[in-house]
């Protein structure tokens, strides 16, 4: 995965537009799949829970699905990098022990995967207004820079691919 510049008002703007449609989409959703099963299959006691949640569970699985379908349309664009640029993230940070270990012993994939991390995370950080670590975030960027002259390496985060990761 490269990073990619995103428009930080459209990525908001779109984001928003998901949540809300998404969340219009499986309260309605959910009520009426809820209503159809009670009519089609009535029940005598008064508790209707499970043709509840079954209705939460169907429309749910509907909008996922429909997410994935259009996950390549122009307008989720934005909104599906970062999900997949988070994904990225998280598979850095559940090795970033042994990551940064093997770093500190001068291996080049560890520190791409850092620099990616580290690239990746501030490109969020921003998008999201998230500003209150930026200065621990300069502090490690600073520390792999050092490392990485110390080595006599040039790190670059478009380098970086996800199969750095195995041996970690």
């Amino acid at each position: 995965m490269k990073l990619t510049p995103i428009d930080k008002t459209r990525y908001r703007r779109h984001l928003n537009a998901v949540f809300i449609g998404c969340a219009l989409v499986l309260a309605a959703a959910s009520l009426a799949v809820a209503q159809l099963l009670i009519a089609l299959f009535p029940s005598p006691d008064d508790s209707h829970f499970h043709w509840n949640l079954l209705g939460v569970v169907l429309s749910a699985l509907a909008i996922g699905w429909g997410l994935d379908k259009f996950r390549h349309h122009p307008f989720l664009a934005e909104v599906v990098y970062v999900w997949e640029l988070k994904q990225r993230l998280n598979k850095i940070s559940r090795k970033l022990r042994s990551i940064e270990a093997a770093a500190r012993r001068g291996d080049k994939n560890a520190m791409l995967a850092l620099q990616f991390s580290y690239a990746g995370s501030r490109q969020l950080w921003q998008l999201d207004d998230n500003t209150l670590v930026m200065d621990e975030l300069a502090v490690k960027q600073a520390e792999l820079d050092r490392l990485a002259e110390q080595h006599g390496l040039v790190l670059d985060p478009e380098d970086y691919h996800e199969q750095m990761l195995a041996p970690f």
